[in-house]
């Protein structure tokens, strides 16, 4: 099952707006579409699957992927249009976007990985100071560091994924590239 298939069915079952808001794919149980995950860059099924496979998330690998499944989605309702939940009105994008970043920082507190809480308040607020800026930027910095965390997430950060993140705080040109470099540094504390 997919990381967005999790999220469309804990969505459902929750009920409510956002249940109401599932898109057409995702309100009927499951069915492969393997094209709408090349829609999305970077993909959503890939970033959860990264982060669920490391060294930490192995643990619980279903309430990872369901993790960056439910913060990428955030992500996509307050900067575009939602892949899951694609609601009629702009405003209950914004608020279903902070319900599902609510929900993955949530489900990762209970797990007890407060560093990737961390990683995850990090990563969100790189998207948010990428979009800010605006430009032709905006968006690889953005995906740079969605890469970056789900490897963070996974595995733990590395030095180099630190320094990374320092330079995209601080503007550096270079800083997508960085963040790049950083998901697949093998540089572990």
């Amino acid at each position: 099952m997919s990381a967005r298939d999790l999220l469309a069915g804990e969505l459902r079952a929750e009920g409510g707006l956002l249940a109401g808001a599932l898109s057409s794919a995702a309100a009927a149980p499951a069915v492969p579409a393997p094209d709408a995950a090349a829609l999305l860059s970077p993909d959503t099924d890939a970033l959860a699957a990264r982060a669920a496979a490391g060294a930490r998330g192995v643990r619980a690998p279903d309430d990872y992927a369901l993790t960056l499944a439910a913060v990428r989605e955030g992500y996509l309702l307050h900067y575009g249009d939602g892949d899951v939940v694609q609601p009629q009105e702009r405003d209950l994008g914004l608020l279903g976007g902070d319900r599902l970043y609510a929900l993955g920082l949530a489900r990762l507190a209970a797990l007890g990985d407060l560093d990737a809480v961390a990683e995850l308040a990090d990563l969100i607020s790189l998207c948010a100071q990428a979009h800010a800026g605006g430009g032709s930027g905006a968006q690889p910095l953005a995906d740079a560091a969605w890469e970056a965390a789900a490897a963070a997430i996974g595995d733990g950060p590395t030095i180099a994924h630190t320094r990374a993140k320092e330079r995209a705080r601080a503007g550096e040109v270079d800083a997508a590239a960085a963040l790049r470099d950083a998901a697949s540094s093998r540089d572990r504390p």
